[in-house]
C-alpha cells in the first residue's frame, strides 16, 4: 500500500465518508488486518437520497460478506420477479437462484447504511461521526499523507495515514482536494422525483416507460415501496420543479395510467423528494497516497438503478487492490473498474437522453442486462471472505 514504515502514521487507511462505498470499503480493508478510520459529516443512520434497488451483484456481495441476512431479518422484502412495462406491454422476469442467492432486495438506506457500519466496527474499524475533511496532508514530495479534519463542536485535528479515500459521494471533496480528473463525461441527465408509498404490491420491482418519461416501485422496508419518476431534465427544470406534487403525478399517469390508479388508495409516508440531476463521469481514480470509490469515482444517472451495486463492487477490487503487493494493483483497480462500467456508463446515457421509443429501448435493456451478467461473473470469482458478521 505504502512504502513507509506504519508506525509513521496514525492509521493505515482514512476513509471519507461512511455510506454503502466507504463503510464497505473501510469493513474490508479491517477484515485484512488494516488500521481503518472512517469520517463522515452526518449522522449515524441518516438518510441520504437513493433508489434502494439492488441488483443481483449487490445482493452476491451482501451475502459474501454475511450481512444479507441481516438486511432480511430488518423487514426488506425479498424480490422474486421484475417486472418491465413498456407502454400497455409487460414483460415479466422472474428472479431465478445464482451467485448463491435467490431474491433480490431494496433496503432503506437507513437500514443499509447501518449494517454496513455496523459490520465495519465489528472488523475493527474507527468511525466517527460529525467530522468534515477540510484539507489534505501532504509529504515533502506531494504525496497525499493524511486529512485535515473538523468536527461539529469546531474542534480541527489532522490525521495521518497511508492512504486517504475518497467515498464521499459525486461531489467529493477529495475528489477535488486531489484534483482527480474526469476522463469520461455522460451527456445526458434525468430529473427526478420519488416518495414512499403504503399499500402497495411488495414481490417486486417494476420499471415503466412511456413517451419521455419513465417510473419505478421498488418495494422497501416498513411495508412501504419507493415510487420514483424521471424526466428529461429540460422538462425537469421547465415544469415539474416548478410544482414538485403535481408533476410527479401527472408523469404516474402518463406513464401507466393502472398505476396511478393504484396509487390512488395507497398512503404517501412522508414528503416527495427531488433531485435535479446529474450527468455521468468516471474519473482518475487513484494517485500518491490517495483512491476514490463509488459516486466519488464513477457516478451514473440513476435512471437504471445501479448506484449501490456498482458500489459494492467497486468496494471489493478497491480493497483488494490497497492489500495487494502488485506494483501496478491500483492502476488495475480503474482499469478493471472503467471494464465493468463502461456498457452500463453508456447505456445508462443513452437512456436518459430520452430520445428512444418502446421499441429501441429494449435493445439497450438487453445491453444492460449483457453487462450485469459480466458484472456477476466478476463478483462470483472473487474468492470468499475469511470471515462474517452474524446476523
Amino acid at each position: 500500500m505504502t512504502s513507509r514504515p506504519k508506525h509513521s502514521y496514525d492509521y493505515d487507511v482514512v476513509v471519507v465518508g461512511a455510506r454503502c462505498a466507504g463503510a464497505a470499503t473501510a469493513m474490508l480493508l479491517a477484515r485484512q488486518g488494516l488500521r481503518v478510520l472512517v469520517l463522515d459529516r452526518h449522522d449515524y443512520g441518516a438518510d441520504t437520497l437513493s433508489t434502494h434497488a439492488l441488483m443481483r451483484g449487490g445482493v452476491i456481495q451482501l451475502s459474501r460478506w454475511g450481512i444479507l441476512s441481516a438486511v432480511a431479518a430488518a423487514g426488506t422484502p425479498p424480490i422474486t420477479a421484475t417486472t418491465f412495462h413498456y407502454g400497455r406491454e409487460e414483460v415479466v422476469i422472474a428472479i431465478k437462484p445464482g451467485g448463491g442467492v435467490d431474491a433480490l432486495y431494496a433496503p432503506r438506506r437507513t437500514v443499509l447504511d447501518r449494517l454496513l457500519v455496523d459490520a465495519a466496527r465489528e472488523a475493527g474499524v474507527e468511525v466517527r461521526y460529525g467530522w468534515t475533511v477540510v484539507d489534505l496532508l501532504r509529504s515533502d514530495d506531494g504525496r497525499v499523507a493524511g486529512v485535515v479534519a473538523r468536527s461539529t463542536t469546531g474542534a480541527t485535528e489532522e490525521i495521518r495515514a497511508g492512504l486517504v479515500v475518497g467515498a464521499d459521494g459525486l461531489r467529493s471533496t477529495i475528489a477535488r482536494l486531489t484534483g482527480a480528473e474526469i476522463h469520461r463525461q455522460g451527456a445526458h441527465a434525468t430529473g427526478a422525483v420519488y416518495g414512499y408509498f403504503e399499500g402497495l404490491e411488495r414481490d417486486r420491482y417494476r420499471w415503466y416507460y412511456g413517451d419521455a418519461v419513465a417510473a419505478s416501485m421498488i418495494p422497501t422496508n416498513d411495508g412501504a415501496a419507493c415510487v420514483i419518476i424521471q424526466v428529461p431534465s429540460k422538462r425537469f427544470a421547465r415544469e415539474t420543479r416548478l410544482n414538485v406534487h403535481a408533476g410527479f403525478h401527472r408523469a404516474v399517469a402518463e406513464v401507466s395510467p393502472h398505476l396511478a390508479a393504484t396509487m390512488a388508495g395507497a398512503r404517501r409516508v412522508g414528503p416527495l423528494r427531488a433531485f435535479a440531476g446529474v450527468p455521468g463521469f468516471m474519473r482518475q481514480s487513484f494517485g500518491p497516497g490517495w483512491a476514490l470509490v463509488g459516486d466519488a469515482a464513477y457516478f451514473k444517472d440513476p435512471l437504471t438503478a445501479h448506484g449501490i451495486t456498482d458500489a459494492f463492487r467497486d468496494a471489493d477490487l478497491l480493497a483488494r487492490a490497497v492489500t495487494s503487493a502488485a506494483p501496478d494493483a491500483m492502476r488495475n483497480y480503474q482499469v478493471e473498474r472503467n471494464r465493468l462500467s463502461a456498457e452500463l456508463f453508456e447505456a445508462t446515457d443513452a437512456i436518459a437522453a430520452f430520445d428512444w421509443d418502446l421499441e429501441t429501448i429494449r435493445p439497450l435493456h438487453r445491453q444492460l442486462n449483457e453487462a450485469m451478467k459480466r458484472e456477476v461473473a466478476t463478483i462470483v470469482s472473487f474468492d470468499a471472505p475469511e470471515q462474517t458478521i452474524a446476523a
